[in-house]
């Protein structure tokens, strides 16, 4: 049964929300995937802040052409599921790396990162970007390392005289 104008409208509106607030676009071929693994793997991917879909590759392009981005007419053929990542690239393709591995029924085609268009070994490789956490971990630490550096050196002449204070009084108890 084709898909009325109406309905499509409604998915290109849908898939253009989640194109204009995606960095990342992961493209998989879905065949032989079952509605139970696909629940799975949305469920999965929820925590990531993912959405995975089945695309309709017409309406996936007119959806790149309205976010003005690079359309990946390449990767636009066959049977397409997409998954939307959010703000944490490396999180979400992570997690859909992980749950492919166990189900060994999906694989990665390619992905649109930005405005780059990317190949299938390309596309594995951004779960190996660091996480959010992780990311604002080493930035923090960066930040912090002067502070700790700088507050160590203006102790360490207090610590110095008090050290040899100390021993002068030890010595004095000695001789007494």
């Amino acid at each position: 049964m084709p898909i009325t104008r109406q309905r499509k409208e409604e998915l290109l509106a849908e898939y253009t929300a989640y194109v204009a607030k995606s960095p990342a676009i992961v493209f998989t071929n879905y065949k032989g995937v079952t509605v139970a693994q696909l629940r799975s793997l949305r469920a999965k991917l929820k925590d990531s802040g993912t959405t995975f879909v089945v695309a309709k590759n017409t309406l996936l392009a007119k959806a790149f052409e309205e976010n003005k981005r690079t359309t990946p007419d390449a990767l636009l053929t066959g049977q397409n599921a997409v998954a939307f990542i959010g703000e944490d690239i490396g999180k979400g393709v992570t997690a859909l790396k992980d749950w492919i591995r166990d189900a060994k029924v999906l694989t990665i085609t390619g992905a649109v990162l930005e405005s780059s268009v990317l190949n299938a070994s390309q596309a594995e490789s951004l779960s190996d970007l660091p996480t959010k956490e992780q990311t604002l971990a080493t930035i923090l630490g960066t930040i912090n390392a002067p502070a700790s550096n700088l507050a160590r050196i203006l102790a360490a002449p207090g610590a110095s005289l008090a050290r040899v204070i100390n021993a002068y009084v030890e010595s004095r108890k000695e001789a007494a």
